[in-house]
């Protein structure tokens, strides 16, 4: 090889050159690496990889099937139901429970509702009316609850009886019943709570102390049948 052939092969142009490829080569591998680490992690935290794109693969987000809040709901006297049968339209109603506890449907005749779940009626339902139509599909909705209610009585502007909501609580039954009238015994109130062997609790209710931030245990949530005493 002449002198001139080996300056030419190694001329200063031609290393940097071949330095900078070699500098790209190793980023563009480490970079390369670096993803394939993130992946890794990725998958070992739950979420699958694609072994042909590496692409990352989200997890299943279906929900887990939980029981419905009206699998524990009991219904009540003046409660109103939605009883729809599939293709049924005959059957198909919107009823009121009834003072004594039951409702009256076309081939069934009374059926009892108080006391019982959504559930619990609507798979009564559709054994009864199996002896008439064939599989029947039977759901039974709360439409309106009426049938949860609590008494305000005493010194407030409007004593009486009133819905309940889930989260109803002392205060928001003496508001709902129109505040205090002027001589309320604002210390001394007090909520009875009947209990299943049918003797009753007396909870107290310091209005003073709960409004500045004392005794908050005190605001308790109502019950159904719960009276809110204000002497």
């Amino acid at each position: 090889m002449t002198q001139k052939a080996i300056g030419r092969k190694f001329s200063p142009a031609r290393l940097v050159h071949s330095a900078v490829v070699c500098l790209l080569f190793f980023a563009v591998h480490a970079w390369s690496q670096a993803q394939q680490n993130q992946l890794n992690i990725l998958a070992a935290d739950g979420h699958a990889t694609n072994s042909v794109d590496g692409k990352v693969s989200q997890p299943s987000t279906k929900a887990e099937s939980k029981p419905s809040s009206e699998d524990s709901y009991i219904i009540g006297a003046d409660d109103v139901l939605a009883v729809n049968v599939w293709k049924e339209a005959e059957v198909s109603r919107t009823v009121t429970v009834r003072s004594d506890g039951k409702i009256s449907l076309p081939l069934l005749g009374d059926l009892q509702a108080s006391g019982r779940s959504p559930k619990q009626l609507q798979d009564e339902i559709g054994g009864k009316l199996s002896a008439y139509i064939s599989d029947p599909e039977v759901t039974v909705i709360v439409q309106e609850i009426r049938s949860h209610r609590f008494n305000v009585l005493g010194q407030v502007g409007r004593p009486g009886s009133y819905l309940l909501t889930n989260s109803t609580t002392v205060l928001d039954a003496i508001a709902l019943a129109g505040g205090f009238r002027d001589f309320a015994k604002q210390k001394s109130i007090y909520v009875l709570r009947s209990n299943p062997d049918g003797t009753k609790t007396r909870l107290p209710f310091n209005y003073k102390d709960v409004i500045k931030g004392n005794n908050p245990e005190q605001n308790v949530k109502l019950e159904p049948h719960d009276t809110v005493v204000v002497p």
